[in-house]
């Protein structure tokens, strides 16, 4: 089950959730998982800073938090994501790779060292065109 939740202070962006549902699950097998309950909670800065303090003793804002609850080859977590820093990072990079980047930590990929996150942004990068094949000209995943 994938589920989309928001904080009460921010508007869901309007998700084309069936897309996302097949796109997340062909990634995950593409790993040899299957996608168990995954919950996107989207927030804003703020929350997401706090959440960074509280469970990380990160005091910085950032896109997305994963809560990995996934046992044997079931991805299963939580996910956090801070629809301020995702519009930003949209404007500057021109991309929103944040749902997927999520699936792919419960897959097992970290981005701490460099190497990880160069192997970490090659995921994302396939991906992104393996939903890009899926997508018609000029349509999106979401809207922010």
């Amino acid at each position: 089950m994938i589920a989309f939740y928001s904080d009460e202070d921010v508007e869901e962006p309007r998700l084309r959730k069936k897309l996302i549902r097949t796109w997340i699950e062909e990634v995950a097998e593409s790993y040899d998982r299957r996608v168990g309950e995954l919950c996107y909670q989207f927030c804003g800065d703020e929350r997401i800073l706090q959440t960074n303090q509280d469970f990380l003793d990160h005091d910085y804002y950032t896109d997305i938090i994963t809560f990995d609850e996934s046992e044997g080859d079931k991805v299963s977590g939580d996910m956090l994501i801070s629809l301020d820093t995702v519009r930003s990072n949209a404007e500057q990079l021109g991309t929103s790779y944040e749902i997927i980047h999520g699936v792919l930590h419960l897959c097992g990929l970290k981005d701490k060292t460099p190497e990880d996150e160069a192997a970490m942004r090659s995921a994302e990068e396939r991906a992104l065109a393996l939903l890009r094949s899926e997508l018609g000209e000029g349509e999106s995943l979401f809207d922010l």
